[in-house]
C-alpha cells in the first residue's frame, strides 16, 4: 500500500483531463494577498496544462463574472487568496450561475474568513481556541492587556497571511497594533500570545495530511516569515508529535475544519498552549499553493506531487 493510501487518501476519481471540461483558475484579485494568488494561481495553471487539462487563467477584476460567462467555462478552480475569493463572494456568484468550483462553499469561506465569528462558532462547538477581545474603539484598547494578559497579538477580522498582524507588550504598542490593524480592516481583534509550538494540518478530501511544525526567528509566524527568500523559518514533516498525539491534533483539526461548514481542502492552523494542547488559530480555504506553501509540502510528504494535489483539489469541484 502506497504512502497516500496509508494516509487515507483516495485514489484520483478521473483519469481523463477531458472529464473537467474547460477550467478557469481565477487568481491576481484585489486583495492585499494579490501578489500571492498571482504566484498560486500561476503555478496551479502550469501544472493543469502539463496535465493536460483545458483550463485558461483570469486575473480577476469586476468583469470575472462576465468573461466566466462570455468564455463558457465548465468549472473553476479558485487560486484567489483573501477577501473577494475567499470569503464567499465569488463563491455565491459561480452558485447563482450553476458552476462548479474547487474549495468550500459559501458559508465555509465566508466563515472561516471572519476570525471573529469563526471563534465564536468554535467555542460553542468547543473547539479550543484562544480567548478574544473585539477593539471596536480606542476607549476599549487600555483593558485589553488586564482582561487577556501582555503580551497580545493584534489581528484584521478579515485578512489572511497575517497581513497588518502585530505582537503588541503594552499599552503604547497596542495603539500602534490598533491602528496598523485598521489599514486593512475596520473589525480588530486580540488574543493572548503564545509561546508553544505552531503547526498546520492540510485537508484533502476525507484525508488529513500529515502536521507541519513550523519554526521561525522572527517574533510572529508574519507575512515576511511566510514569503521572504531567507527569513530562516523552517518547516518540520514529521512533525516530531508521536503517532497517538498527531492523530489526536489532526483529528481536532479536522473538527475546526468542519463544524465552520469548510469542505473539500484547506489549512487549518493551530498552536499549543503551555500545557501542550491545541489552540486553533484559523481555517484557510484557498491556501497558498505557491513554492513556500504548506499543503504542498505536506502532500510532497505523502508521496503527492505538485501536479498530482492539483488534479485531486480540482476534483473537490466534483462534489
Amino acid at each position: 500500500m502506497n504512502t497516500a493510501r496509508r494516509q487515507g487518501l483516495a485514489p484520483p476519481r478521473l483519469s481523463q483531463p477531458s472529464a473537467f471540461g474547460r477550467v478557469a483558475v481565477l487568481y491576481g484579485g484585489t486583495s492585499a494577498e494579490r501578489e500571492v494568488s498571482l504566484v498560486s494561481g500561476t503555478l496551479v495553471l502550469g501544472a493543469l496544462e502539463r496535465l493536460g487539462v483545458d483550463a485558461h487563467g483570469i486575473d480577476c477584476g469586476d468583469d470575472v463574472v462576465e468573461r466566466i460567462v462570455r468564455d463558457g467555462f465548465d468549472r473553476v478552480f479558485i487560486a484567489l487568496h483573501g477577501r473577494g475569493g475567499e470569503d464567499g463572494t465569488i463563491q455565491g456568484a459561480l452558485d447563482v450561475l450553476g458552476i462548479p468550483y474547487t474549495g468550500s462553499g459559501v458559508l465555509g469561506s465566508s466563515l472561516a474568513m471572519d476570525k471573529q465569528r469563526a471563534k465564536l462558532v468554535w467555542r460553542a462547538c468547543g473547539v479550543p481556541t484562544p480567548e478574544f477581545v473585539v477593539l471596536d474603539s480606542e476607549r476599549q484598547l487600555p483593558g485589553a492587556g488586564e482582561a487577556l494578559g501582555w503580551p497580545l497579538v493584534v489581528k484584521p477580522v478579515h485578512e489572511g497571511s497575517t497581513i497588518g498582524i502585530s505582537k503588541v507588550h503594552d499599552d503604547e504598542s497596542l495603539h500602534r497594533g490598533w491602528f496598523e490593524a485598521l489599514r486593512y480592516d475596520d473589525e480588530v481583534i486580540a488574543e493572548p500570545f503564545m509561546s508553544g509550538p505552531e503547526y498546520t494540518a492540510a485537508i484533502l478530501h476525507d484525508a488529513e495530511l500529515p502536521l507541519i511544525r513550523l519554526e521561525t526567528p522572527n517574533e510572529l509566524y508574519d507575512y515576511e516569515a511566510k514569503y521572504a527568500d531567507g527569513a530562516g523559518t523552517q518547516y518540520h514533516c514529521p512533525s516530531g508529535l508521536d503517532d497517538h498525539t498527531e492523530a489526536q491534533f489532526k483529528r481536532l483539526a479536522r473538527s475546526a475544519f468542519d463544524v465552520l461548514g469548510a469542505s473539500g481542502w484547506g489549512r487549518v492552523d493551530f498552536i499549543c498552549d503551555g500545557a501542550g494542547n491545541p489552540q486553533f488559530l484559523d481555517v484557510n480555504t484557498a491556501p497558498g499553493m505557491t513554492s513556500h506553501s504548506l499543503v504542498p509540502m505536506a502532500a510532497q510528504a505523502v508521496g503527492v506531487g505538485y501536479d498530482d494535489l492539483v488534479w485531486r483539489i480540482l476534483e473537490t469541484s466534483l462534489s
